[in-house]
């Protein structure tokens, strides 16, 4: 793939990131965001390091005060208040996705892999959560109420992926 194509591609997803982040369902202590659609997304269509970059990026962007975190969030407190756990998980998820997803053959399978790639995000931003919480309340609140978005988060990656990845020629 051309560098400028690339770059545009990780900015691209990047934005919709940022984008998803403001689909939103207040709740406390997180919020549900179409946020992992987007970064599951990334690394499905990227690839692994393409698809980690665009999280990456994405992340710094909203460290460095632009409110593109969920509810219009920014700034570098949120990298050490009580959803820091699922923020470090994003490029981890992407990097997961990035990596297997072209392994994985299947509907069901990549289905799996999306499900497998929230379930990373859910417990490393539970575990954080817990610190501050407790293991309880980070379950109940930072957990269940997202196992049902999880998997249709899961299968519009799927079925997005296989849109974009026709478009998206690249060199994984």
């Amino acid at each position: 793939m051309r560098p400028l194509i690339s770059a545009v591609l990780i900015l691209a997803f990047a934005a919709l990131m940022a984008i998803c982040a403001r689909i939103t369902v207040p709740m406390t202590p997180v919020s549900m965001t179409m946020q992992t659609f987007a970064i599951l997304l990334a690394g499905a269509v990227l690839g692994a390091r393409r698809g980690t970059v665009s999280v990456l990026l994405y992340l710094a962007i909203g460290a460095a005060g632009l409110p593109v975190l969920s509810d219009g969030a920014s700034g570098l407190a949120h990298f050490a208040g009580s959803t820091a756990g699922y923020l470090f998980a994003f490029p981890l998820a992407a990097l997961l996705v990035g990596l297997l997803c072209y392994k994985a053959h299947g509907l069901l399978v990549r289905f799996g892999l999306m499900l497998a790639a929230h379930v990373l995000i859910l417990t490393l931003g539970a575990a954080w959560l817990a610190t501050d919480i407790g293991l309880s309340a980070a379950l109940e609140h930072g957990v269940t109420p997202f196992l049902i978005g999880m998997a249709v988060k899961s299968a519009l990656v799927v079925a997005a992926a296989q849109v974009c990845r026709r478009w998206v020629k690249s060199d994984w």
